[in-house]
């Protein structure tokens, strides 16, 4: 039997929301937090991404050349082949679309061949710093919708406070780098290169080398005329010290807001932007009028459905909740007071006890909680001071034209791990608890089922399993991909479904009988009528690990190819045993070689609850629902039940796919091409449990 251990009060995820007017958001930045509930929290959302039967075709676009950070950094996670943080389109009909790397370089990209339009690092020369924090240097930028007539566009650049050579417009305490927000105007619209005039609009000084003003952006559904047109939305972290101190909540400070801006305007207290009359807060005593929203830790990425105006925002979390919100005016977003749906504790001496429900009377403080949310899942005995490696990264809802079964889906990922995952956006509703998440599928344009860091691993310099992975849209809201890890870029430009072809058309049914069946030890099993009963469990034998006790089916065809599997099954060790499980056999070779599908109530660790692969050694894991550290596919059977299984194996594309119950969606998937044929079974690795209906079809190997 395995333990986890670390793991201990785990509750499931809270569905609490609460609507929030001006009135209340002020009372929530006034009123002191409750008191702390009993029982902290360590695992808040139980539930996995579940995983998508869907698949996107990724092909790549561009790359870039290698870029360095300046000055020299000494975090690792910097040294990547072109820190690109995102790609848009020009909206001037050129086609042309613009790529900012953080190193410095905005580059112009026509006809997947980048150039360089602006060296921004060079412009801001020696003061420009981007060799610490993962956010730093040239982060965004964002043409405004009139460019083609007025030429202009707008950036973000960090410079070391200590070689500034202006005073902040808004600094929290000890700053020690500043975020700088200009205008540029091209003389020519159209030209390849930049050549032109610019202006700094406003300039923030930070207290931490991280969370600082991550994108900037026009809303794309506002036309001329309306009352959104041409204002510019900032999205600014906490400078990395809103863990410690009330910054975010702070209304006289932007740190940790999303603001509002005019960049024609010029009633801001340094006169060189405008502040909209219809910004929440304006005129409010003590509050700063480019608020537009509260309470962010580090609002990485903002966008909006073009079909519906609402606005998304992807926000990394610090202890464990990555967060999807919907933003509108005045809403509050709890940080530092809460960290998703969950009372966060500033105070706490003990690192790992940060996290507690909400209290019965939280809809008091106006708080507005996530609409999906994914949290971290840290491997055990994990030290709850360091970063488990997980991170939100945006995305947009698909509006396009040319990838039908995406349109309405909010397509977003994690940054570390390279995941690239859904919600539906009609799902993503305040007070209807959390959407559910669904992990997507990736191939190549040759049809091969990858992970993204299959893709952006090759030329990485440092971590080839860090993807530092982002998104962007063109003028059409076609998706693409960008690893910062290679400085590529891909774009989907097709789906296709998990494990989707024909599997043959010989059929073996009526399989229940001793004289189908070959066990390992015949004394442990029983045959009544349809049912193949397995009443002993088995023990563990000489050579690699492996399952203890399983019976290859010996009626039908010697040996399968391209075969699906169909089943009912039952566990039959107690619930009570949470690592209970049976197994499927498929591409049985020998003793010794061969795949199966492990289904289990545990998914916490590594030998249960996926798809394995026993080749002369101990057995490997290789589906891709695991996250490498403690957490698999949601559990397969919880109970005594029984319960439809069907495994799908084409050997000609080594896709593996294992549903349960009947869902159009794989529980769990896989890609090996170890065994292109074999024979099939049933069992399980130390339990008891038994199937009937064993349906087998496919083609004779």
């Amino acid at each position: 039997m395995f333990i986890r251990a670390g793991r201990t009060g785990r509750l499931r995820r809270a569905a609490l929301t609460a609507g929030v007017t001006a009135a209340t958001l002020v009372l929530s930045t006034l009123v002191a937090g409750p008191a702390q509930a009993a029982g902290a929290v360590y695992d808040p959302i139980r539930e996995t991404p579940t995983q998508s039967r869907l698949g996107l075709v990724l092909q790549e676009f561009t790359s870039f050349p290698q870029s360095e950070p300046n000055p020299a950094p000494t975090d690792q996670r910097l040294m990547r082949k072109a820190r690109i943080n995102t790609i848009t389109e020009l909206p001037d009909g050129s086609g042309r679309r613009a790529v900012p790397d953080l190193n410095g370089n905005l580059y112009l990209v026509e006809n997947g061949v980048p150039h360089v339009y602006l060296d921004v690092a060079s412009t801001f020369a020696p003061q420009f710093f981007s060799g610490r924090g993962l956010g730093q240097g040239f982060g965004y930028v964002a043409f405004h919708p009139d460019f083609k007539r007025n030429g202009r566009f707008y950036t973000i650049h960090t410079e070391q406070a200590s070689l500034a050579t202006r005073t902040p417009d808004y600094a929290q305490p000890n700053t020690i780098y500043q975020g700088v927000i200009n205008e540029w105007t091209a003389t020519d619209p159209a030209a390849d290169t930049f050549s032109g005039t610019h202006r700094e609009l406003l300039r923030i000084g930070f207290g931490g080398q991280v969370h600082g003003i991550q994108e900037i952006n026009f809303n794309p559904t506002a036309k001329s005329g309306d009352s959104d047109y041409g204002l510019l939305y900032l999205a600014v972290g906490d400078g990395g010290v809103g863990v410690r101190n009330t910054d975010p909540q702070n209304m006289a400070m932007p740190h940790g807001k999303l603001l509002r801006i005019d960049p024609q305007g010029t009633n801001a207290p340094n006169g060189r932007y405008g502040i909209p009359a219809d910004n929440p807060f304006v005129g409010q005593a003590g509050a700063v009028g480019e608020v537009y929203a509260v309470g962010f830790r580090d609002p990485h990425r903002f966008s909006w459905d073009r079909a519906t105006g609402r606005m998304f925002l992807g926000h990394i979390g610090e202890h464990a909740v990555e967060s999807i919100y919907e933003v509108r005016a005045g809403d509050n977003f709890g940080w530092s007071e809460r960290e998703g749906s969950w009372v966060f504790d500033k105070t706490s001496t003990k690192p790992c006890d940060k996290l507690y429900p909400l209290p019965a009377d939280d809809a008091k403080y106006g708080y507005i909680y996530p609409v999906a949310a994914y949290d971290h899942d840290p491997a055990p005995g994990w030290n709850c001071t360091s970063d488990v490696g997980v991170a939100v990264a945006g995305g947009f809802v698909y509006r396009g034209h040319t990838l039908p079964a995406l349109i309405g889906k909010y397509v977003f990922g994690d940054l570390v791990e390279g995941r690239i995952m859904y919600t539906e956006a009609d799902e993503m509703q305040r007070g209807a608890g959390l959407a559910t998440i669904h992990q997507l599928a990736l191939y190549t344009t040759a049809g091969d089922l990858v992970r993204m860091r299959d893709l952006s691993g090759p030329g990485a310099p440092g971590d080839p399993n860090r993807v530092d992975l982002r998104f962007g849209t063109d003028a059409a809201g076609e998706l693409y991909i960008l690893a910062k890890a290679n400085g590529k870029i891909w774009k989907v430009v097709g789906t296709r479904t998990v494990a989707d072809g024909d599997v043959g058309k010989t059929k073996v049914v009526h399989t229940g009988g001793a004289d189908n069946w070959t066990p390992v030890t015949p004394s442990k099993w029983q045959f009544d009528g349809d049912e193949v009963i397995l009443a002993e469990a088995g023990v563990s034998r000489p050579g690699p690990r492996r399952p203890f006790e399983y019976a290859i089916l010996n009626k039908g065809p010697a040996a399968w190819s391209s075969v699906q599997i169909d089943a009912r099954v039952r566990l039959d060790t107690p619930v009570e045993v949470t690592n209970r499980d049976v197994i499927i056999v498929f591409g049985w070779q020998s003793d010794t070689q061969y795949y199966y599908a492990h289904l289990s109530t545990d998914n916490t660790i590594y030998p249960h609850n996926g798809i394995f692969k026993v080749n002369n050694a101990d057995r490997e894991r290789i589906d891709q629902q695991w996250n490498g550290r403690s957490r698999g596919a949601n559990p397969a059977i919880v109970d005594t039940d029984w319960h439809k299984v069907r495994v799908v194996h084409l050997p000609a594309t080594g896709e593996i796919a294992v549903y349960v119950d009947g869902h159009r969606d794989p529980l769990l998937t896989a890609k090996d091409t170890t065994f292109t044929s074999g024979r099939v079974g049933f069992g399980s690795f130390d339990n008891i449990g038994r199937t009937r209906l064993f349906t087998v079809t496919g083609s004779p190997a």
